[in-house]
């Protein structure tokens, strides 16, 4: 059944000798994979590449079929050209991280309208912004929680306390049955970040180090929230980025 929808690119794999198979959150069907027929030449050939980059914005039409792991798409267009993010060292850098996060941690084949206008919006606003967006990736993964229903929970907290990473809560005492908790002294600085938001981020002061320790944190968070969630190689790229 042809439908019209929206869609942002997670990851494309090369697919016989003209085509690819893209990876692609939609807003109306969720993660989805589609094979996509690319020209190896002429005019059409760069222009149906440069709509499958990492995060593009796109406006299609696919053919959904329940029974199918594979789908069809027609008359893609881009819906919101990037002016900055491909082209800006930094915001392409956190662009690539962006990508192969999302590929790993989005998983639901169904439709989540807010989690889509979530990430269109993010990605939008780190497209537009010119200055002061080094905390961007940090606020968007730790936002990105509430919609996946792994928000924690930072209610309760008083000093001294720690913070259990697998049960998502302050506690008083170490968790005996692990080791993954961060200890007081990190476990205060917690409810302070997740209160950062776009606007708000240019306003905490990061090291290159503290910013580094804050994205360590939050993708053992993921990994151990988000079944089969592995390692990323992209976040090596960040830690040399931003001061």
């Amino acid at each position: 059944m042809w439908q019209k929808t929206c869609g942002i690119v997670l990851r494309t794999v090369k697919y016989k000798d003209t085509g690819v198979m893209a990876t692609v959150y939609t807003e109306s069907g969720g993660r989805t994979s589609f094979a996509v027929s690319v020209p190896q030449r002429g005019r059409k050939s760069g222009a149906r590449g440069a709509l499958l980059q990492p995060l593009a914005l796109l406006e299609m039409e696919a053919d959904f079929r329940p029974t199918a792991s594979v789908h069809r798409l027609k008359d893609v267009k881009l819906l919101h050209p990037f002016s900055s993010l491909p082209f800006d060292p930094r915001k392409a850098a956190i662009a690539l991280f962006l990508a192969e996060f999302l590929y790993h941690a989005l998983r639901e084949e169904a439709e989540n309208r807010p989690l889509f206008a979530y990430l269109r919006h993010s990605l939008l606003w780190l497209d537009a912004c010119e200055a002061d967006f080094s905390n961007f990736h940090l606020v968007f993964l730790m936002r990105l929680s509430r919609f996946l229903g792994l928000y924690p929970n930072l209610e309760h907290y008083r000093a001294g306390d720690y913070f259990d990473l697998r049960a998502a809560c302050f506690t008083p005492v170490r968790p005996s049955a692990h080791a993954d908790c961060l200890p007081p002294a990190e476990a205060s600085h917690l409810a302070r970040l997740m209160r950062m938001n776009y606007d708000t981020m240019r306003f905490f002061r990061l090291s290159r180090a503290e910013r580094a320790r804050c994205l360590e944190v939050i993708l053992s968070y993921y990994r151990l929230h988000v079944p089969a969630f592995p390692v990323l190689k992209s976040p090596e790229v960040l830690k040399e980025l931003f001061d």
